[in-house]
């Protein structure tokens, strides 16, 4: 355990217990959010790469024009 990670428990310990189960519920939901955009993210990068291959061949092909802020709407 990092000693960062020791001392912010330290500080949660103080607090009453319905604070502590309120942000210990939600350091849990905050770990579960950040797993499941990892399972997400890692599932699509086949999609990802496959996207990317495409525009490359389109830039290469010259089938792509700069992009202009001003004309996005």
């Amino acid at each position: 355990m990092t000693t960062l990670l020791e001392k912010a428990i330290a500080e949660l310990s103080k607090l009453p217990e319905s604070q502590q189960d309120t942000m210990a519920q939600w350091i849990l939901e905050e770990l579960e959010d950040e797993a499941r955009w990892d399972r997400a993210f890692a599932a699509s990068l086949p999609q990802l790469e496959k996207l990317g291959k495409k525009a490359l061949e389109d830039y290469r092909a010259g089938r792509t024009r700069e992009l202009n802020p001003d004309e996005l709407e």
